[in-house]
């Protein structure tokens, strides 16, 4: 299990890096006067809690300057990843599917035992497989959709979003293993290249093929077929709980203070289990915008979390609320 290490200093910081050598460096640089920041800190331990050989850290990015000027830290919260003291890519703002995706997907790429274990080429294509797998959409691309490293990648993320396409994305200047061995996996030369549903699209030409016969937005039906689920479980029960655990047994204390609260104002509702559909738990957070859990809806609206109950319940209108009529 690995552990979030707070720096306070340059040669902290400098000497965490050549530590962990090629190993994936995942490093917030936060704010303790900003609650997105606290908010992405909760979700970076609970990565950290993962059997990994990534390295979790927490910088104040006023407290250290040099390293935030280094590299051009604007705003928090930022999350920088490093592997062999370079930066690999980088996420701008409180986003945590996208912050779960990419220690995901860059703690394999490249990580002790993987490739280059026991198993060879064999290990290899599962590791492939897992990355082109992990996302219904997944693009390969020089960088990331916020800093693209070439035209082609630039021009494919632009049609993608114009488009309303959901997808992830893999940088594959970050490893170059990968890299290589993808072109012949998928017998495809060039990057970037789109997958959907585990199978290869094809490149930028072939998506402005689909995007100009109209056909562009069917190459994802996983994703639109996911935010028709999403629809249908916040509208499952006029009051819907989305929470760690369920009514019988809350999992973690902000679950269980949840309940209380709802079981207190007398008014019928349901739950969902996060922790038993991972697919529902990060798609949630991007569908509702909201970044934590629980979440409460109220005939599929969001009310919000614990905080926002707590003040429903302290102003007095918590139960109109429950009740709709408010």
């Amino acid at each position: 299990m690995a552990n979030v290490v707070e720096v306070t200093s340059q040669r902290q910081f400098e000497e965490i890096l050549a530590k962990a050598g090629k190993c994936l460096t995942v490093v917030h640089f936060q704010a303790e006067w900003a609650p997105q920041c606290a908010q992405m800190n909760e979700a970076m331990a609970e990565l950290a809690k993962e059997p990994t050989s990534t390295t979790f850290v927490k910088l104040e990015a006023e407290a250290v300057p040099e390293v935030s000027e280094k590299y051009e830290i604007a705003s928090v919260p930022t999350f920088l990843f490093f592997k062999g003291g370079e930066k690999v890519d980088r996420i701008d703002g409180a986003h945590v599917p996208e912050l779960t995706k990419k220690v995901q997907r860059l703690a394999v790429a490249g990580s002790p035992g993987g490739a280059a274990g026991e198993g060879g080429a064999m290990d290899l294509n599962q590791q492939l497989k897992k990355l082109i797998n992990a996302a219904p959409c997944m693009l390969f691309m020089k960088g990331s959709p916020q800093e693209p490293r070439c035209g082609f990648s630039r021009q494919i993320v632009a049609l993608l979003k114009e488009h309303s396409i959901q997808f992830s994305t893999f940088d594959i200047l970050s490893d170059e293993q990968v890299r290589q061995s993808l072109k012949a996996y998928s017998n495809w030369p060039t990057y970037p290249q789109l997958y959907a549903n585990g199978e290869l699209v094809g490149g930028l030409d072939i998506v402005k093929e689909l995007a100009v016969s109209g056909e562009l937005a069917n190459t994802c039906p996983k994703a639109v077929t996911m935010e028709h689920r999403l629809k249908a479980l916040v509208n499952q029960s006029p009051v819907m709980l989305f929470m760690k655990g369920n009514k019988e047994a809350a999992r973690c204390g902000f679950s269980k203070q949840t309940l209380e609260i709802l079981n207190g104002a007398g008014v019928d509702f349901d739950t969902f289990d996060i922790l038993q559909d991972e697919e529902v738990r990060q798609g949630l957070k991007t569908y509702s915008n909201w970044p934590t859990y629980p979440q409460l809806y109220v005939k599929g609206d969001l009310i919000g979390g614990l905080d926002i109950m707590k003040e429903l319940k302290e102003s007095g209108d918590l139960v109109s609320v429950l009740k709709g009529e408010s």
